[in-house]
This record gives C-alpha cells, sequence and structure tokens, in this order.
C-alpha cells in the first residue's frame, strides 16, 4: 500500500484531485473535494501533498511539469519544409553488363547492346508510370556506342530532357535524364 488514508492525491490521466479515505478490493478510495468517493488503481495516482515535488516516479520531471504535460497540448507545427536539390529521388541503374548478368560469356556485342537498351527503356518506362523525376544511367566512357544508342533512346520521348550527370559523382560515363511530369494524365 503506497498511499495512506489522509494522503492528497491527484489522478495522473485526469484533472482533478482528492484525499485518501481507504483502501476497498486492492483499490484506492479518494473523496474528491467535490465530495464524491471514487476508486482508483494505485499506479493511476500520484501523492501532491506536502508542498514537496515527487521526481523519482517520473524520471526525474517534477509533478508540476507532468501535471502541466497533461493540461497543455501540444501545438501541431504546420510549416512545410522545403527540399532542397539534394533531397530528390534519383534512380540510378548501371547499363554494365557485368552488373545485368552474371555472366555475358557467349554473348555478342550485339546482344550485349540489346540487352543495355532494352533494360534503359524498361527503366525509364518504370520511371514515366511512377512519376520519378531524375534518373541516372549509368553507361561507362568505352567507345561510346552505348551512350549514342541510349542518347538515340532518349531522342524518342517528348516528356523528357537529358544531358551529361555530374562530372563529380559520375565522371564522364553518365547520362542524367528529368522527366517532366504532366499533371493532366
Amino acid at each position: 500500500m503506497m498511499f495512506k488514508p489522509g494522503d492528497t492525491v491527484a489522478v495522473l490521466d485526469d484533472s482533478f484531485s482528492g484525499k485518501v479515505k481507504g483502501y476497498k478490493k486492492g483499490l484506492v478510495q479518494v473523496e474528491t473535494s467535490e465530495g464524491f468517493l471514487l476508486e482508483f488503481e494505485e499506479r493511476e495516482l500520484i501523492k501532491t501533498g506536502g508542498g514537496q515535488e515527487l521526481t523519482s516516479v517520473f524520471s526525474g520531471r517534477s509533478l508540476n511539469n507532468v501535471l502541466r504535460e497533461k493540461e497543455e497540448p501540444k501545438k501541431r507545427s504546420f510549416v512545410k519544409e522545403k527540399k532542397s536539390r539534394k533531397d530528390e529521388v534519383v534512380m540510378e541503374i548501371d547499363l554494365h553488363i557485368e552488373k545485368l548478368v552474371p555472366n555475358k560469356r557467349g554473348m555478342s556485342n550485339y546482344d550485349i547492346l540489346t540487352l543495355q537498351t532494352e533494360t534503359a527503356q524498361r527503366q525509364l518506362e518504370f520511371a514515366i508510370r511512377n512519376r520519378i523525376p531524375k534518373i541516372v544511367f549509368i553507361h561507362g566512357v568505352g567507345e561510346g556506342i552505348l551512350k549514342a544508342e541510349l542518347d538515340f533512346l532518349l531522342g524518342r520521348y517528348d516528356n523528357i530532357t537529358f544531358q551529361d550527370a555530374n562530372y563529380q559523382k559520375y565522371g564522364l560515363g553518365a547520362t542524367e535524364v528529368y522527366i517532366k511530369q504532366n499533371p493532366t494524365r
């Protein structure tokens, strides 16, 4: 038994207090200042009498702070955070053949180029369908054949613009694609 008759207590999840009258069937009987006799479990009450603040029950927070938190609803912030261009979603597709198939043995150069361009087209269509604003195709430097095929493929789309990707991040072997979002679809 944590409380003795005569102790002044407050109800944690409510806005009233009272004096402990005793125990009945394991519940603490509390008489409110209005004269009502109510019953609570011990864990629902906190001793408030004597002017001393209890801190140990609330992991270092005083009773007054706990009660204040219960009384004042938290104000919600409706400030929308602006995202910088660095935070935007970027889909990176590495078209190096080693990344697309486990083993390229037996594949001709035509087969490899076809697989790379089909992969690029499939990923581009996916990005358009899912409204992903930016894609980076990593094609490598090489002889420039894949880059030329990629430029030809990208040139057939009206709703995109493309350019060489960030040199500092990708070097010379990448193309950046921006998909213009059409809200009327």
